[in-house]
């Protein structure tokens, strides 16, 4: 997902202005920053991470956001899939992750006395509930067929992301389905999902993987609902997406605790003001200015911010002004006294609510919003998916909530870009889109949401909304893309060159001396760790 041109094979090193303090200088605090501190100081390279914030890991982190409430929500991502084992094992990462029983339960939105369960310990089940719900016998065996296609996608394509970059030929060759390749790499997704489901609630189903923070239509002929949906259904070599255990602060608590013992420098509180061609990096930390310049400088920010940090050390313009980021989220967190009862008398809450809940996201209705929010309103009913992780994960609250049977409930609203909200408008928007989450809710449950939330003890309710708006502020996402820019294609073209190290694990950046590790690189995006790890590898065949 590199937006930045890559530099020309000619472009000359930048003149030097002073020695360097170290030999790579990583500007931003993620977890992909974590993940190329860490395998760089292990390889005996010093590394200094400069983190504008007091604490490191991003969006990767857990915090409480209701004072008084013991309760350590993922406050921003919240599910693993795409993070390697390879990752964990080379830096003795001390993470569990736990895996869900119930992969969805999705209500018919025009009667939701009834529902979709997918359950993964029990297929007899899941085809009797796609059976009651569309009417149709046939359609849960389609539904299998599906997903039992596209898994060889998975199984073949997810080992080759530590890797170099293979050419586009030859992942095609890799996957040996011409059919299937076309289906999902050179058509909108719209067409074999279609194709291959009658429902529109399996349909819906299968497409939300191709919206999560990405505003596209099923046949948007950019295809960007095909490469959100390939990173979706790849991870872990299953596309089976992971609860951590200790929530998602674990991760980058362990990535942290690697990357120190290792020997990298983090430095916290340090916002970073220029980047100079030369590899200097300007700070500001407690209130001082410091600088540190690296023989080589890691980007673990958004593109955008890296290009407004060069602008400021006097660097050339790009030469194409890259395209400005778009979110297209509202992330809702709850606590809740109890679970909701639902209006389906035929499923347990307890297994509803323990994978990825599915409201209002039929087809037709995914289409509807898109055109509500391309013509700028706020979609209703909005679509939605609700995850408990809790009921997978109960030690991210404290004893106490446990016995009491709380349970967090995290809301991610589709179809909600960036462009819908302003600095002049974000309050009333975000209390809109919480309004119109809780009705989207509310129309699939037996009693309200508002019944069953959990009250802090200066008794206000336990919710929050998250705007994109909010996520620029707060983590510096431009417009609260959670990706950092349009994803790609995790692979090289067949003409790309690929003679860099740089180039070869994507990573490059319009500068020879300064590599992308965050989500913005080439197989970014997520929870991932391969920003952070293929800088790394870069940045030691450049080093030596």
């Amino acid at each position: 997902m590199v937006i930045e041109a890559p530099a020309p094979a000619s472009a000359p090193d930048p003149e030097p202005t002073s020695a360097p303090t170290h030999d790579v200088v990583i500007v931003g605090g993620g977890h992909n920053a974590l993940v190329a501190a860490a395998y760089l100081a292990r390889a005996g390279k010093s590394v200094a991470v400069y983190e504008r914030l007091d604490h490191v890991g991003g969006a990767a982190v857990s915090e409480e956001p209701w004072p008084g409430v013991a309760a350590r929500l993922s406050r921003y991502s919240y599910l693993v899939s795409l993070l390697p084992r390879q990752i964990i094992r080379d830096l003795g990462l001390r993470i569990d992750l736990n895996r869900r029983r119930y992969s969805s339960y999705t209500p018919d939105p025009a009667d939701p006395t009834r529902g979709v369960l997918v359950d993964n310990g029990d297929a007899e089940a899941t085809a009797a509930s796609f059976a009651r719900v569309t009417g149709d016998p046939e359609e849960a065996g389609r539904f299998q067929a599906f997903t039992a296609r596209i898994a060889p996608v998975a199984e073949r394509l997810f080992p080759t992301v530590t890797e170099p970059l293979r050419r586009r030929s030859e992942v095609r060759a890799l996957i040996d389905d011409d059919a299937l390749w076309q289906d999902l790499f050179e058509r909108p997704l719209g067409q074999v999902i279609r194709a291959s489901l009658e429902s529109d609630l399996a349909r819906g189903i299968a497409l939300t993987d191709g919206l999560i923070g990405t505003f596209a239509t099923a046949d948007e002929a950019s295809l960007r609902q095909n490469r959100c949906f390939l990173y979706h259904i790849i991870g872990g070599g299953t596309g089976d997406w992971d609860v951590p255990v200790g929530g998602m602060g674990r991760v980058s608590g362990e990535l942290e605790r690697a990357a120190r013992e290792a020997g990298a420098e983090l430095h916290t509180g340090a916002d970073v003001t220029a980047i100079g061609a030369d590899g200097t990096v300007h700070a500001t930390r407690n209130g001082t200015p410091e600088t540190a310049r690296g023989r080589l400088v890691l980007s673990g920010v958004g593109p955008a911010v890296f290009e407004r940090l060069l602008a400021a050390g006097g660097a050339p313009a790009a030469p194409v002004t890259p395209e400005r980021p778009e979110g297209a989220q509202v992330k809702i967190n709850m606590l809740l006294s109890r679970l909701p009862k639902l209006r389906d008398q035929d499923v347990d809450p307890q297994a509803a609510f323990a994978g990825t809940f599915h409201i209002n996201e039929t087809l037709t209705q995914l289409e509807a919003a898109h055109a509500s929010a391309a013509g700028g309103a706020i979609p209703e009913p909005l679509p939605a998916e609700i995850y408990c992780h809790s009921l997978t994960d109960p030690s991210i609250l404290s004893p106490e909530l446990q016995a009491q049977g709380v349970q967090t409930l995290t809301l991610f609203g589709l179809h909600v870009p960036d462009r819908l909200v302003t600095p002049e408008t974000n309050d009333r928007v975000r209390a809109e889109l919480l309004a119109a989450a809780q009705r989207s809710l509310d129309s699939v449950l037996a009693e309200p949401i508002a019944d069953c939330l959990y009250l802090a003890p200066d008794g206000t309710p336990c919710i929050e909304a998250r705007t994109t708006l909010d996520l620029e502020e707060s983590l510096g996402m431009v417009g609260g893309d959670i990706f950092h820019g349009a994803l790609s294609w995790p692979w090289a073209e067949d003409d790309d060159d690929l003679a860099t190290p740089a180039g070869r694990w994507g990573v490059a950046t319009r500068l020879p001396n300064m590599l992308v590790c965050g989500s913005g690189a080439r197989r970014g995006g997520a929870v991932s760790g391969l920003g952070g790890h293929n800088a790394a590898q870069a940045a030691l065949e450049i080093l030596g």
